[in-house]
């Protein structure tokens, strides 16, 4: 969290304007809708499982799916947490909203947001949990976040009035019983939009102690690119985001013991510190064990790869499976307080994450895992669509949503277009063909390379650049997993040709200062995101 001094540079919060529109088939004696919007960290499609069943069961968020919709192409404009955190709010690319990256970005709270819209519609709004956006919140009437990441034991978190107070418990209980508090003491007179930001599923995946036995009987196979060898793209080969290279034993994988001193085995022992005495006892007797197996078994190359991706899946899971079930109290309370017939519920993540895939975790390229994010929606009364959407949205677009829900009129110039059309079960015959896409932050953690590109419902061009200047073509029909670069390759030139056109034409529509051309080009460096973020 930025020093205060640090935060008045960001000057006052301009009033936020909006004129009520009739924006859906409700009539004018209906009570406005509510909207609850719960978001997590990392949590990936491919761990949800009415998306995929393989690995995880999560049947409190597959509710929210039965009783509503599932969107089957959904995606981010930035994976990374606070962009893709400032792309939802503001219902803008990063360029639009100026917040680029995690390292050298201050979110702007004066400009225009959805949730200052809102509270200027008469909606309380408020907010609990992660925001990661480097300043305080502007355009709610309450909230109380985490610092920074926040921590899973004993958190503390930043109110109101600017204090930062130390919390006793799991901060995935603490987040669902702080909303649930507001929940309870809310005005009752007004509509409300209630955002519940959790830190799961991020890194390091430290487990509710309750939830620490669970998984262990379970072994996952490797995805089949586990060991991808990267050939034709170089810029894939360049990360440090692989499991067996980069992820750390101690911090990661909880194989702490004394003499064993990894890069971050110091911050896993300031976070095991937050535990109460009891925690930490109950932590070691079940860590222990394990950690004694892994040294006297001492695996190497292939038998160690297996078993440092089998450790983040369980851990993962654990982690999941406190969320679940958190989500499915909240859910509990809405229905049994007779708030889900007038409430849209909404479960996303700020971005998806790599399970293995490629060898890798974390997320940051525009490669499906990352890119992709579960979405599902609980509609209320009114709407009767069911099942799947699988028109082409992004998280641009949740703003522009909530908006027209609350009859307020989205901006002409808000980046992202409404989903009601497809609540409604329409399908707009003039609806986007193409997303964008653009990731700023390198060098940094896990120094995946500059890019951006664009993605159609069958393919993906993606330009990497800064110090490199790669281009990458992906057929998804033929090859979901994006192993085979079919840039240049003969036969695709007039594709290439009609993506590299959609790629300008998106640059421009959205203003984004970093595109590609001949100012661009191998003898002209484009700009550096530290230079953009200054523009």
């Amino acid at each position: 969290m930025k020093t205060n001094n640090r935060l008045l540079l960001l000057g006052g919060v301009a009033a936020a304007t909006g004129t009520m529109a009739s924006a859906c088939s409700r009539t004018a004696a209906e009570k406005p809708l509510n909207i609850v919007y719960i978001m997590t960290d990392d949590h990936t499609a491919q761990m949800m499982s009415c998306y995929d069943t393989r690995y995880a069961s999560t049947p409190n968020l597959d509710r929210i799916a039965r009783d509503g919709v599932r969107f089957t192409n959904s995606f981010v404009a930035n994976s990374l947490s606070g962009p893709s955190r400032a792309c939802m709010v503001t219902g803008m690319h990063s360029c639009g909203n100026r917040f680029y990256d995690n390292e050298t970005c201050i979110f702007d709270g004066s400009q225009r947001t959805m949730p200052k819209m809102l509270q200027a519609a008469g909606y309380q709004t408020a907010l609990i949990g992660k925001w990661h956006l480097e300043s305080l919140p502007t355009g709610f009437d309450y909230w109380e976040i985490v610092p920074g990441q926040g921590h899973y034991y004993n958190p503390n978190f930043i109110t109101m009035q600017n204090d930062t107070v130390s919390q006793r418990g799991y901060l995935t209980t603490l987040i669902t019983d702080k909303s649930i508090d507001w929940l309870e003491n809310r005005d009752e007179s007004k509509p409300f939009c209630l955002f519940v930001h959790h830190k799961a599923q991020h890194r390091n995946w430290l487990s509710s102690i309750e939830n620490l036995p669970y998984f262990e009987d379970k072994t996952f196979p490797l995805p089949d690119n586990f060991f991808d060898d990267y050939e034709g793209r170089p810029a894939a080969a360049a990360q440090e985001m692989s499991i067996m290279k980069d992820m750390d034993l101690v911090y990661d994988l909880k194989m702490l013991k004394p003499g064993v001193k990894t890069r971050l085995s110091g911050t896993y022992e300031w976070m095991l510190n937050r535990m109460t005495p009891e925690e930490r006892k109950a932590w070691d007797d079940f860590y222990n064990p394990i950690i004694e197996d892994f040294y006297k078994r001492n695996p190497q190359g292939r038998e160690l790869a297996e078993w440092k991706f089998n450790r983040y899946m369980r851990d993962y899971m654990k982690v999941l499976k406190s969320l679940d079930d958190e989500v499915g109290r909240l859910l509990d309370y809405l229905e049994e307080n007779g708030l889900l017939e007038n409430t849209l519920v909404v479960y996303t993540s700020d971005q998806g994450f790599y399970m293995g895939e490629h060898g890798w975790f974390d997320k940051r390229f525009m490669y499906e895992e990352s890119m992709h994010t579960p979405l599902v929606m609980r509609l209320p009364d009114g709407f009767d669509r069911r099942g799947d959407i699988d028109e082409l949205v992004q998280n641009i677009d949740y703003a522009p949503t909530f908006l027209e829900l609350a009859g307020v009129k989205v901006p002409e110039d808000m980046h992202g277009v409404s989903l009601v059309p497809l609540l409604r079960g329409e399908h707009p015959a003039d609806w986007r063909d193409a997303l964008y896409y653009h990731f700023y932050e390198y060098p940094a953690e896990h120094m995946v390379k500059r890019h951006y590109g664009v993605r159609t419902d069958r393919w993906k061009l993606i330009h990497f650049y800064n110090d490199i200047d790669i281009w990458e073509l992906y057929d998804l029909e033929n090859d979901p997993t994006e192993m085979h670069n079919l840039y240049g390759k003969e036969g695709y030139e007039e594709i290439t040709a009609e993506l590299m056109a959609k790629i300008g034409e998106l640059q421009e529509k959205y203003d984004d200062p970093v595109r590609f051309g001949p100012e661009h080009d191998k003898d002209h460096a484009p700009l550096t995101h530290r230079q953009v973020a200054a523009m």
